[in-house]
Order: structure tokens, then C-alpha cells, then sequence
């Protein structure tokens, strides 16, 4: 069994795990201080709601898909392949989003989940609904982008739904070490860390997905008549088997092969391919590039005010 395939499930679960603890525990925090603990089960309840709401996301989308499947049984890969990288397409946007907007929001979390829960608690009668609903938008705004990338990864059976469900547990433990036993953690720098490995694993998720459409169209031609329309190399490159991604640019299968240790890791983990084509190496460097650029940016340019501020205080 290939639990390398959990692994990066539970990266992204425990990182956007702990964002959501981080809410839940200052929610919490600020309601002791208010002394209305007595709404920290409406906290609970936003919790259980939220990641209730966004298993049931995710058996939705499995249960569409296998429906399309069956509907379909002649082009049931097509179908497959094709929702799988709709998904990731929109896991990538996602994922990309949220890791740079928490980057630039993450000085001024505290700030705003006060101003919130201050609010909710200013209505009276409805605080309960607004701490409620500030906990379950948090937990299904972190719960849906994980959900959305363990949907992409179909094939590969139950094993990322393993690796989310270990890397909640892990994100629970971080926010009880965090807001119960008072473990001093050094969590920017466990969110610059986590945000590294998160820009290689979508980085990877992009060389994914393309291959995910180049099997598409690769199984389109096969029942059709006009391949060359559809597969844009079969005639310059008969020798590649690969329909709409370009040349080989590297064969490490004899160095590095990604069915055995460890390159069955960096495959799940990074998307590594022992065969990779031009265009997922342009998409691969492009995407590094562009998002993880602005990623390592943001974090640098944080830690420069950071020290400015230090200084002149």
C-alpha cells in the first residue's frame, strides 16, 4: 500500500488545520476574557458544522463523478480525467489565493476575528449565531480547498482522505498545545515553512494536471478518426508518447524511477515525474516563478517591516 499518497493531504490539511485552530483558539481567548464562555459551544458546534459540511462537499463531488462514469461507462476515463483536472485547476487557484492573501492578512488575524466576535457579541440575543457563523466560515473556507484537492487525486483511493483526516488531528493538537497548555510555538515561521512546502505541492499539482488533460486527449484520439487534430505532437514527435505536451525534456527512470522509494515520495509529494515534457517543465518553473515569487515576497517583505518596526521602537 502507497501511503506516500497521504502525505500531501496531510501538508495542506495540517497547514490550513491550524489557520482554523488559530481562529477557534482566539474565538475562545476572547470570549474567557468577555466572560461569555458559555458561548463556546456555539464554537464547538461551528467546528463540528463546518467540517461535517465540508465532508459532505467532497462526497458529493465523488458521488457526481462515479454517477457521470456510469452514465457514460464508453468514456468513463475521459469523464474521470477530465473532472479530476477541473478540480485541480481549481484547487491550484485556490490553494494559490489563500496562501498569499493569509500571508498579507496574517498580522492583522487577531485584529479582525476581535472586531468580529465583538461584534457578534454587541447583538445580543444572536451572538450565539454570530460566533457561529465566524467559526463554521473558517473551518469550510480551509475544509473546501482541501476537499477540492483530495477530489483531483481520485484515483488514488482512500489514502489522501487518511492523510486529511491525520493532518486535522495534528492541526487540533497544535491549537490545544497552543490555547490550552501554553506551548510556546513559532507559528509564523511554522506558516512560512508549511507555505514552502504548499507552493512546491500545488507546483506539483500543476505538472498533474496537465498530464490529467494529456490522458484525455490522448484517449479522445484513440476513438477518433482525426488524432492529429487532437494530439498536436503525433507527427513531429511520433516518439514521444505523449499527445499535447511537447518533447521529453527529461528520463530519470533509471536514476530516479517514481514507482519506488524515494521517488514515489516526491511524486506524491511534489508531483516528480520520472518522464517529464516541455510543457509541464515551462508550467512547473512558471508557477514557481510567478506564485512562489510573490510568496517569498510577501514573507520577506513582512519580515523587513518587522525588524524596521523593532528598530525604531
Amino acid at each position: 500500500m502507497n501511503f506516500s499518497t497521504a502525505l500531501p493531504t496531510f501538508v495542506i490539511t495540517l497547514r490550513e488545520g491550524v489557520e482554523a485552530a488559530l481562529v477557534v483558539g482566539i474565538v475562545l481567548a476572547l470570549l474567557k476574557k468577555a466572560k461569555q464562555s458559555h458561548l463556546n459551544s456555539w464554537v464547538y458546534a461551528g467546528v463540528g458544522v463546518g467540517i461535517i459540511l465540508s465532508a459532505l462537499v467532497g462526497v458529493l463531488l465523488n458521488w457526481a463523478t462515479h454517477a457521470l462514469t456510469r452514465a457514460n461507462p464508453e468514456y468513463a476515463a475521459v469523464i474521470e480525467l477530465t473532472l479530476e483536472g477541473i478540480f485541480s485547476i481549481i484547487a491550484i487557484a485556490m490553494l494559490s489565493w489563500m496562501l498569499i492573501w493569509m500571508t498579507k492578512q496574517a498580522r492583522f488575524m487577531k485584529a479582525q476575528v476581535e472586531g468580529a466576535v465583538n461584534q457578534a457579541l454587541n447583538q445580543d440575543s444572536n451572538a450565539g449565531w454570530g460566533v457561529f457563523s465566524l467559526i463554521l466560515i473558517a473551518v469550510l473556507r480551509e475544509g473546501f480547498e482541501t476537499v477540492l484537492f483530495v477530489t483531483a487525486n481520485l484515483q488514488q483511493g482512500l489514502l489522501p482522505v487518511l492523510g486529511a483526516i491525520a493532518g486535522l488531528a495534528a492541526a487540533a493538537a497544535v491549537g490545544v498545545l497552543l490555547f490550552k497548555w501554553g506551548v510556546n510555538i513559532n507559528i509564523r515561521q511554522f506558516f512560512q515553512v508549511m507555505g514552502i512546502l504548499l507552493v512546491l505541492i500545488v507546483a506539483g499539482l500543476v505538472s498533474s494536471s496537465l498530464y490529467k488533460f494529456d490522458q484525455v486527449f490522448a484517449n479522445l484520439a484513440l476513438s477518433s478518426s482525426t488524432s492529429e487534430d487532437l494530439c498536436f505532437y503525433y507527427d513531429k514527435f511520433a516518439n514521444i508518447h505523449s499527445c499535447i505536451l511537447g518533447p521529453l525534456v527529461w528520463d530519470t527512470s533509471n536514476i530516479l524511477p517514481d514507482k519506488e522509494f524515494p521517488g514515489i515520495i516526491l511524486k506524491s509529494l511534489f508531483g516528480y515525474r520520472q518522464h517529464l515534457y516541455l510543457v509541464q517543465a515551462v508550467a512547473y518553473l512558471t508557477f514557481l516563478f510567478s506564485i512562489g515569487g510573490i510568496y517569498l515576497r510577501s514573507i520577506t517583505s513582512g519580515s523587513s517591516s518587522k525588524n524596521t518596526a523593532t528598530q525604531k521602537g
